[in-house]
This record gives structure tokens, sequence and C-alpha cells, in this order.
């Protein structure tokens, strides 16, 4: 077989082709985990004769379809919930797709750049996990759904992220997929020479076996570390407040009456029970509103209960000092009984959000970014949280994460480093309404418990609420836009494992070994004296 033409629709359908098969092995869309292990396979046939510029423009056709249909929520978020025209909502996506694309585009250009000199089946893991760790990075990080994320419910390989985080799952599905290629190169008439040798695909053939053989190990070790483990009784709160309501102060009260009704069904009569309301559950500063005391006093009538609820807060701070905006959690425990106060609850501690979203909870550049006046008019502008140290709640040490904070894996393992033994993810799905968003959302909270094998509850305004254990097995999970509460027994595990020590830093170590790649190749001056960046403005 000759190889395709150069800009042949061959291999722009190969390239459509792995957008796709990626895309149906992400959660909420219809299709497999198992895609994601062979679907890089079509772009890596589109590129394999192609020079770096057409490689790039494979790579980001790929990602292109591969970024807007996940990330098709951006149009509901910024439209029905946002309140912004088509004209801006639209854009947004298909930029913030083309954005996320460079990264896939680079990936193929790079391949496409070292070869023959470096066989694509080591180093396309190694670039494509570099490279995630740059977009985790830039402008505060987007690292939405990595491909590691496509196994959140592959329970045996999922194991391994204990070793290497999220990061590590992408490494093997990345190996796999060159691995194949490989494979198909020799017993295909693929038109492709290939160009790694017998013994660095064993090697890959091992690794990749060896990643299942540890899961199927370590799932009953973490098993009998779960039931040998002390156990938190907790329930966690979906009120399922629309978002046309939630902040008009005539609903305030009856907020505030669902989530009580709520909490009282579901509380069990036994001490020590960490009740868990979502991100913003109390639409108001309860530290200046009458409405907290009816909280209070009706949560310490019932058995003892510490409350741990979304809100936000405001306070003078800064020299000068300033009014300073949060997006809070606020831990409540039972008070001491008293002859005048039989039952009463008070402030035992407060997290602040430490990872705001861009263009949602601040504006990045406010005083020199030309904004929409529509746009502006519908974004927050809180302050940054500091301080990581746990919650404490009896037996319990809370490792607070407010919304997509559960997207950012060293968050949650500075968390459990200061002594977290539970992570709580307090979150608002409802801005992705009915859409695979939430799904998305839950798979990366799910990676965050397996990572420092912790137990995870998850509170959302509406979907997806319920638990994780330190395995990463959900149990209890909510459906959209219904109440709900749920309640479990969480056992609190206090292991280290190797990714809270080391294994936290390969993507910076992917990144980092590229640099002595790229100067390798260019001195052994395989590829010209034209630079890859001039290649591609080239379209060479």
């Amino acid at each position: 077989m000759t190889e395709a033409p150069r800009g042949s629709v061959a291999t722009g359908l190969a390239a459509i082709l792995s957008g796709t098969l990626l895309l149906m092995a992400t959660p909420g869309i219809p299709g497999s985990a198992w895609l994601a292990w062979v679907g890089l396979i079509p772009l890596l046939w589109a590129i394999s004769h192609a020079r770096p510029g057409k490689a790039f423009m494979l790579g980001l056709l790929c990602g292109v379809v591969f970024f807007t249909g996940l990330l098709y929520w951006i149009v509901i978020v910024l439209g029905r919930y946002g309140n912004l025209p088509i004209w801006i909502s639209l854009p947004a996506l298909l930029l913030l797709a083309a954005y996320m694309s460079l990264y896939t585009g680079i990936f193929a250009a790079g391949l496409a750049w070292a070869r023959p000199a470096i066989a694509p089946l080591w180093l396309a893991p190694v670039l494509w996990v570099g490279l995630d760790y740059l977009r985790g990075w830039i402008c505060t990080g987007f690292p939405w759904l990595d491909l590691g994320y496509s196994q959140f419910q592959n329970l045996i390989v999922l194991q391994t992220a204990d070793l290497a985080g999220h990061h590590g799952l992408t490494f093997l599905i990345v190996l796999a997929n060159t691995l194949v290629f490989s494979w198909l190169t020799r017993i295909l008439p693929l038109g492709t020479q290939p160009s790694d040798s017998k013994g660095s695909r064993a090697v890959a053939a091992c690794l990749l076996v060896a990643a299942f053989v540890y899961g199927a190990l370590r799932l009953p070790r973490i098993d009998q570390a779960i039931a040998a483990a002390p156990q938190l009784a907790t329930t966690v709160v979906q009120g399922n407040v629309p978002q046309d309501e939630k902040w008009v102060p005539a609903f305030q009260e009856k907020t505030v009456q669902d989530y009580l009704r709520l909490s009282q069904k579901a509380l069990r009569d036994e001490p020590d029970h960490l009740l868990i309301w979502p991100e913003t559950a109390l639409p108001f500063y309860p530290m200046e509103n009458p409405l907290f005391r009816v909280i209070t006093g009706q949560l310490a009538a019932g058995p003892p209960t510490h409350l741990l609820t979304g809100a936000p807060h405001r306070e003078l701070a800064g020299v000068p000092p300033e009014l300073r905006y949060y997006n809070s959690a606020f831990l409540l425990a039972p008070s001491p009984p008293t002859p005048e106060q039989p039952g009463s609850m008070h402030p035992a501690g407060r997290y602040d959000k430490q990872h705001l979203v861009p263009f949602g909870e601040y504006i990045p550049l406010r005083g020199i970014l030309p904004l929409p006046g529509p746009l502006v008019e519908t974004m927050g502008d809180f302050t940054l949280g500091e301080s990581v140290v746990p919650l404490s709640c009896q037996k319990a040490r809370l490792g607070v994460l407010i919304c997509f904070e559960s997207i950012f894996p060293n968050l949650a393992r500075r968390e459990v480093e200061a002594g977290a033994n539970l992570l709580v993810n307090l979150t608002n799905d409802a801005w992705f309404g009915r859409s695979s968003a939430p799904w998305q959302h839950l798979a990366m909270a799910v990676l965050r418990a397996v990572e420092n094998r912790r137990s995870l509850a998850r509170a959302a305004n509406t979907g997806i609420s319920g638990f994780v254990d330190p395995a990463g097995r959900t149990q209890g999970l909510s459906a959209l836009f219904v109440p709900y509460a749920a309640s479990a027994r969480l056992p609190l595990l206090t292991e280290t494992t190797v990714f809270q020590r080391f294994g936290h830093r390969l993507p910076l170590a992917c990144l980092l070994l590229l640099v002595p790649i790229v100067f390798s190749i260019g001195r052994m001056g395989r590829i010209g004296r034209i630079s890859p960046i001039k290649k591609i403005n080239q379209g060479d």
C-alpha cells in the first residue's frame, strides 16, 4: 500500500475517526471506556508519513472533533444559565475547543518531527502526558477529562492510580495505542514501516500486563483495609434548587426548609453524624442572616450532628481594609448544652475555595481585558482562599473540594498530606443542565479518591450526589434534577500512597524528559535545518 497523498480525504477521515472514538470513551457519552485504548490508532496511521505541518493539522482536526463533543455543555452553561446570547456562547465553545485542540496538534506534530529518530512507542505517551501537564497549568489550568478519567469505572486498572494518578492511566492508554499500532504495522498492509525494536515492544507489553495484575492484586488488599478502618456516618443532601430561584431573597426561607426537611428524613439516630449540603446551599451570608439561627436551632434539636455546608462569605481584610468575597464551606458543630441553651451549634471551621473558575468566579485581567457587557454582568469577583488545613469533625478530618477543585489532583493531594482522612466535594452541577458534564465531573472526583485512598462524599445542588470508597466504587448516586438524600458509613483510611510521595510528579517528569529528547534529535540532524516551529508555520 502506498502513502496517501498529502491532504487526502483518507488521513482527514482517520483523524476524525480518532476524535470520535476518544469521545465515545468518555463518561456520559454512548460508547465504551475500552475505546480509549485503541482510539488514537487512526490518528497514528494518518501522521505516520506526514511532515510536521500536516501532522499538526491532522492532530488539530482530531482534537476539534473530540473537544467540541466533550465540551458542548459550555453552550448550556453560558446560554441557558449565564443568559448570554448564542453569538457569544457558541463562539466561546469553539474557541475553547480550538485551544484544547492545540495540544493534540502539537502531539501529532511532535511525533512527525521526531520520526525516524525516535519511534512513537514510548515517545507518544511521554509527549501526551507532558502536554496534559501544561494544559493543567497554563492560565490557571483546565485539565478537563484527560484520557485517564475515561477508566473511572474500570475497577481493575483504576487501582494503578495510587501509583501515578490519573496521568499514569493516561500514559498506559497512549502506550497501549502505540503498541497495538506497532503490531498492526507488522501484520497488515498499512503502508507504514515499524521503527521500534522487538525489545521495546516487549517492555511495553509487560508494563501494560503488570498494570492489570497490580490492580487485580491491590483491590482485595484495599478492601481489607476498608473493612478494618473506623467509619463515619455521613449523609449528603441534594436540594435541587432551580438556578433562577437560588439567589432570589424571596425563596431563601423555602430553600432552607427544603434542606432541613430532606436532612431530617435521612439522618440516623446516632452520634458523630456528618451532614453535607452542597456548594452555596445557603444563598446568603450565614453570619449576617437570621435564617442561620433557624438552621442551627432545628439541627441541634435532633441527634448530635455536624453540618458542612457551602455558602458565600465576606469580610474586611488587607491594608487598607477592603471587603473580600469568598466561595466557602462552613463546618458547624454541636455546642455543649447549657441551662439557657439546651441545644445549639457553632461554627467550627471554614474553608475558602482556592481554585476559582476563570470568567465565572473571577475575571482575569479585568482592568485591561475588553469584555462584552452581558458577560461581565454574569460573573463573580471572589478572592482566593489559602489554607489546606483539614476541618476537624470528631474522628474525621475533612479535605474540602468546592466545585471544579476536584479536577486538580494536587489540591486533594495537599489536603491529604495535611492530614485529611475524608474528602468532600461540594458542587453545583445544575449549570451543566441535562448533559454529560455531571458524569464527567464525577469521574474526576472518583480519581481523587483512588489516588489518595480516601473515601469521598459528594453533595451537589443537583446530580450527581453520592459516595466513593477508597477503591473507586460509587454508591448511592443520585439522579439529575431531583431532591435527594442518602446516607452511608464511610471508612476513614490514613495510608500514604505512592502517588502522594512521588507518583504525582510523573507529568512534570514527562515534560522535562522532552527537553533532552528534543536536543538529541536536533544533534542527530535527521530532520533537516528547518526548525519544527518553522515547519508548522510553513505547512511543511
